[in-house]
């Protein structure tokens, strides 16, 4: 997968949910692939997917990408739990591992952080590392927030993530920042890196209002 865009048309409850996933377009170097989430039967989230044949290319040196890291390393990192209440369940507080890195925390601004998923995506089953990034990536709005969590919304309205090679290790590091207009709308990118280096970027649209 080199890109994966997910739409979020509504929010995402703690419940069973319907999945289904399917080729829109087939093919042997270039694939398009697109799922659904459904919540008794109404879309909440719509995601499709760019899926590239892998093979062996001969680079010169300086088209490889910089596989350096941009701080320490998870196991240097400081353990941060989700700000406010700790008590149930949410994915944010149960579901990840979080790690901040650079001398960053959750206060306003840039972030470093590592990520890693407390539970697999399916039970029983050792999780990708697609999952792994695009589970991280979805913090990019959180951890590099502008606004103070308990005075403004910004909610991301979609994620896109793209990949210019798979992720490797447990470990999913985000250098993520976001930028707002007064008009109400908001952008957070991130660079994405495993513990081997770079991986790729990620974006989120964002919905900015006062609470």
């Amino acid at each position: 997968v080199a890109r994966i865009t997910f739409e979020f048309l509504g929010p995402v409850p703690l419940a069973p949910l319907e999945a289904d996933a399917w080729v829109h377009r087939p093919g042997r170097r270039f694939q398009l692939v697109e799922g659904e989430l459904r919540d008794g039967g109404r879309s909440i989230v719509r995601a499709r997917a760019v899926r590239l044949r892998r093979g062996e290319v001969a680079l010169p040196s300086g088209a490889l990408a910089d596989h350096g890291l941009p701080c320490e390393g998870p196991d240097g990192a400081v353990p941060s739990p989700f700000p406010g209440a700790r008590e149930g369940e949410g994915f944010h507080r149960t579901g990840m591992d979080i790690r901040f890195a650079g001398g960053t925390d959750y206060g306003t601004g840039p972030a470093l952080a590592w990520f890693r998923l407390a539970v697999p995506l399916v039970a029983g089953e050792e999780p990708t590392g697609l999952q792994r990034v695009v589970a991280a990536a979805d913090f990019g709005n959180g951890v590099s927030h502008v606004l103070e969590f308990d005075r403004h919304l910004f909610v991301n309205t979609d994620l896109t993530v793209h990949l210019h090679r798979e992720a490797v290790g447990p470990w999913v590091l985000l250098d993520a920042r976001t930028v707002v207009d007064p008009a109400g709308v908001g952008l957070a990118t991130s660079r994405l890196f495993d513990e081997r280096g770079a991986l790729g970027v990620s974006a989120q649209s964002l919905f900015v209002d006062a609470r």
